[in-house]
């Protein structure tokens, strides 16, 4: 019997041990965001994570302990226990191995630790492994094949400790009682303790720095944990009842109403549209000049002859949340893609619906896969009657590894929309850029950054584009809209949610816009889920379904900029700026003089797409 707790309580051990060593792992890897911490702070990363890190033990002995039990029964041979032992051991390094690959090589781009949202990118692996870099992979291949190896090897070493031997009836009863004993503490190590909540992330945050509390966690638990649970549960996301949360979204954002105190600023109410989404193209980028030259100095000239959004933000981090935040007017949740869920997706408002229902045809060209996330789905089911991407764009190019490169892209798009313009009929025609998107490898030499080579070779690309456009009369009806669809982590430090990052650009250029207000500034502070409401009010389209959306050209209402994060939000106004963390239910950053109200504006803005979200 002693044999048999030793096993366990060795497995045990070495487990926890295993998972404790990923903290100062990951904080090697990231060490130039950890040498902003202190000593204590570093070591607190490894205390803390050691709660999470002993449940995810607790779990891997489960099996284990069930093979101690029966074996207390049924006598069986030491080779066959141990091969059954090492068998499952070897799956399991294998499968925690790869979490803490794909967690480590990810957090670069994504700022939190692994979960559930990598699965819809798996349903689609060569676009997905299109990000991957050599010297992202080559890192997590090493990473992968040395930390399996340390698992098998201390698992291997605890399964020779198994020796079986006879036992008479009464001590069967006895160590029947002792084992199970100790699945008893099993389980309060997988529960994370005797307190009334069980383990979850929130229980290793510690800090206000939020690098430290993601390196805190545990990525096998993240992962697990998030895949293993609803995303969409009734409880989640409850801060008030539904009447208080009606008045704190209306505290929040006014309640507009359809008339005529909005800035007209659109020379005709039925013009051509053209919507340019660009990839990646936050504003540390597009404000970025290296000795002197200018990034992105296509899109910064255009400011002088369009209209320039100073104060615009993502509404998140990923291209299929920015794109229905732009294209639905719908703000993104702070853990689920609306992509997912067809079944909602489809009954979005939508520009390109809206405008379908005015007698404008509708396009979207990109140069990927648009299946990717469900994109396809989404785009035929909100109004877009024609799309246009890899499989079927008429071009005679190399693909790159996401698809057709923005050099062989804009020429077709620009092609495309002179001849739109040539035909009967008004058009919505967008456009979703491809190449300033990780990896960043592009066919031109600008900048020694590669980040910053790509967005300047986009830059260059959809500036030929315009000024083709603006060389024909087609111009003359046409109103550009220009925004990205999400920012990066540049400079590298930059964390998910930060302020920083969610600032993103949006031009409105084109002849349309009317001569008195080219070359104007907006500072009203706004976020992507707005283009829809104040494009469709310029145009005079109904658009009361945009519950979410607001004009950002109505000057009777409240402004502000609305954003979400994995599991939290921030929201920025005149007055000031909150970031809110759901996890941990507490503030991370704010500064101004009204961070409570926007706390609440924001709590009621998740609440409410959450209840919306529910009902799909």
């Amino acid at each position: 019997m002693l044999r048999k707790i030793l096993f366990v309580v060795a497995t045990y051990i070495t487990t926890t041990l295993a998972m404790a060593l990923q903290k100062p792992l990951f904080l090697l890897w990231y060490a130039q965001q950890a040498a902003e911490s202190s000593a204590s702070e570093l070591l607190g990363v490894s205390l803390h994570g050691l709660l999470l890190d002993s449940t995810v033990a607790g779990y891997i002995c489960v099996i284990p302990w069930l093979a101690m039990l029966v074996a207390v029964w049924v006598t069986i041979p030491e080779r066959v226990m141990r091969r059954v032992l090492n068998t499952y051991f070897v799956v399991m390094a294998i499968v925690a191995s790869l979490l803490v690959a794909f967690d480590i090589g990810l957090f670069r781009y994504w700022g939190f630790r692994l979960d559930s949202t990598i699965l819809p990118y798996l349903a689609t692996p060569k676009e997905a492994a299109a990000s991957a870099t050599a010297s992202d992979i080559l890192p997590s291949v090493v990473l992968f094949v040395a930390y399996a190896a340390l698992l098998i090897v201390l698992w291997r070493w605890c399964s020779r400790i198994y020796k079986p031997y006879r036992q008479n009836i009464l001590s069967r009863v006895f160590s029947t009682v002792v084992m199970i004993g100790v699945g008893g503490l099993l389980f309060l190590a997988i529960r994370g303790g005797v307190g009334t909540a069980p383990a979850n992330v929130s229980k290793v945050y510690f800090s206000s720095n939020m690098f430290l509390n993601q390196a805190a966690t545990n990525p096998t638990f993240s992962f697990l944990s998030s895949a293993s649970r609803s995303e969409l549960r009734e409880g989640d996301y409850r801060y008030f009842s539904d009447e208080e949360c009606r008045q704190q979204l209306l505290a929040l954002r006014g309640e507009p109403q359809m008339g005529a105190d909005s800035l007209q600023v659109l020379s005709t109410q039925r013009p051509n549209v053209v919507l340019v989404i660009l990839e990646s193209f936050g504003r540390t980028i597009t404000d970025e000049s290296i000795n002197g030259e200018e990034v992105t100095p296509h899109l910064n000239a255009l400011k002088r002859e369009g209209i320039w959004f100073e104060n615009m933000f993502a509404n998140s981090f990923r291209t299929d949340r920015g794109t229905v935040a732009i294209m639905s007017g719908y703000p993104t949740h702070p853990t689920v893609s609306v992509m997912k869920y067809p079944q909602k997706a489809h009954t979005l408002p939508a520009i390109a619906r809206s405008l379908q229902g005015e007698g404008y045809f509708t396009t979207f060209t990109y140069g990927g896969d648009a299946n990717f996330t469900n994109t396809i789905s989404y785009l035929y089911g909100t109004g877009v009657e024609r799309i246009n991407d890899q499989h079927n764009l008429p071009i005679e190019a190399p693909l790159a590894q996401w698809g057709y490169d923005d050099n062989a892209v804009c020429p077709y798009f620009a092609d495309e929309v002179l001849e739109l313009a040539a035909g009967n009929k008004p058009f919505f025609a967008t456009l979703l850029t491809l190449s300033s998107h990780e990896p960043f490898d592009v066919p031109y030499s600008k900048f020694e950054n590669k980040i910053l080579n790509a967005a300047a070779f986009t830059d260059e690309c959809v500036g030929r584009m315009i000024g083709k456009w603006r060389e024909s009369p087609a111009w003359d009806d046409m109103v550009v809209v220009l925004i990205a669809d999400h920012s990066l982590a540049y400079p590298s430090e930059l964390q998910a949610g930060e302020l920083q990052r969610q600032r993103i650009p949006m031009l409105w250029t084109g002849g349309a816009i009317s001569e008195e207000y080219r070359g104007l500034a907006i500072g009203t502070y706004s976020s992507q889920a707005d283009l829809a409401v104040t494009l469709l009010r310029q145009m005079g389209v109904e658009c009361s379904d945009f519950a979410l959306s607001h004009d950002i050209l109505d000057s009777r209402i409240p402004h502000f900029g609305f954003w979400s994060f994995n599991n939290g939000f921030g929201v920025i106004s005149a007055d000031g700026y909150v970031r809110y963390n759901a996890t941990s239910n507490s503030i991370i950053e704010s500064e101004g003089s009204n961070t409570e109200s926007l706390t609440l504006g924001g709590k009621a803005m998740v609440q409410t797409m959450h209840q919306d979200l529910l009902q799909r």
